[in-house]
């Protein structure tokens, strides 16, 4: 039997990844003692959570619905844009406004369709509706050159800078050589003002896409401010390489020159592991655990755990804790029955963590033991 192509990808893509890496280091974090509960149950593959002011909170799904939960009710949230939601593409992160109770803005990463088939990672604005019943006002500020028809490494993750503008980030949408071009978003992190304007400080000004930030990657699925506000991704490797990275200005992270993986065919990728004028990872993951959302804790509840990071996995059903104090190494995880598939890890108001399990389709909220 003739296997097609596209079949035989993702059979290697799961077989391989499941595989360590020769050589590679093996220590088993500890597991954390915590207390988790379940929010809200019925998601359909959530991927995203964002909190708002009033102690609601919004989750995306990635077929393309957006959900508002509140004092214990969830309803839908009209006004979506229209989003292709196959194989990695839909609706996909969500994000509030630093001044939500000022302006109601809320911003949106999706699958945005083209009129000649496939689909490209797009950031739009939109403002919740006083009786939070539908967005209003939606704009798409960016809309990334091509995009292809993939259903690939979509990237997504939106973050607000200190500075008010934004951030995206964006997957090398299955083409890893445009992620080394500036002529093409994909495999970029861009960075826009909240109109969609470009900072006068961004560093490619002025080739034709003067929005790029930073490049060199291949998907990356989870953003964050560290507590200094400086912007820390996780990214997806092939076979091994995951990595943790701290985002600088002009900066080139390698792919698909350097990689700490290996294609899932088991052949070597790119150059090697470095070279110059490429950065290194603050930390790498061999085996791959497909990481997702990720959040910079503040301390709040656990005090030791204060500027670490926690970043969901979605192969290995666990949210990893990264040691800030000690280099990034993986020295915790949280791994239960609950956290099937994590796809996004975010810090409450209340110093509580939070978590979307595709697995188990639901919200959950994890507190110290």
């Amino acid at each position: 039997m003739r296997i097609p192509p596209a079949a035989r990808r993702i059979f290697l893509c799961i077989f391989c990844c499941a595989l360590p890496l020769a050589g590679a280091a093996q220590t088993e974090p500890a597991n954390e003692s915590v207390r988790i509960e379940r929010v809200i149950g019925g998601v359909d593959v959530p991927w995203a959570l964002a909190f708002l002011p009033d102690g609601g909170f919004l989750v995306s799904e990635r077929g393309g619905r957006l959900l508002l939960h509140k004092d214990g009710q969830t309803r839908e949230v009209g006004g979506v844009p229209k989003v292709r939601a196959r194989v990695q593409g839909g609706l996909l992160d969500v994000a509030v406004a630093r001044d939500f109770r000022r302006t109601r803005e809320v911003f949106l990463s999706f699958a945005k369709p083209r009129p000649q088939g496939g689909a490209g990672t797009a950031l739009a604005r939109a403002k919740l509706s006083e009786d939070e019943s539908a967005l209003t006002d939606v704009r798409v500020i960016f809309d990334m050159r091509g995009g292809g028809r993939s259903g690939d490494h979509f990237g997504s993750r939106i973050v607000e800078a200190p500075d008010g503008n934004l951030f995206l980030t964006i997957g090398d949408r299955g083409d890893p050589k445009k992620s080394q071009s500036l002529a093409h978003h994909n495999g970029k992190i861009i960075r826009v003002a909240r109109d969609g304007a470009i900072p006068p400080d961004n560093p490619f000004a002025p080739p034709a896409l003067p929005e790029i930030w930073s490049l060199g990657h291949r998907n990356p699925q989870g953003a964050a401010l560290d507590l200094a506000g400086e912007l820390l991704i996780n990214e997806h490797g092939a076979r091994g390489g995951d990595e943790l990275n701290r985002i600088r200005r002009g900066a080139n992270y390698g792919w698909p020159v350097i990689s700490y993986g290996r294609h899932y065919s088991g052949a070597k990728i790119g150059e090697g592991t470095a070279k110059p004028g490429m950065e290194q990872p603050l930390h790498y993951w061999d085996p791959s655990i497909a990481p997702s959302g990720m959040a910079v804790y503040s301390g709040k509840l656990r005090p030791e755990w204060r500027g670490d990071a926690f970043v969901g996995s979605l192969k290995f059903d666990y949210i990893s804790r990264l040691d800030a104090d000690d280099n990034w190494r993986e020295v915790g995880k949280i791994a239960t029955k609950e956290t099937a598939r994590v796809r996004d890890v975010r810090e409450a108001p209340d110093g509580s963590i939070w978590f979307l399990s595709e697995g188990n389709r639901a919200v959950y909220r994890i507190t110290p033991q």
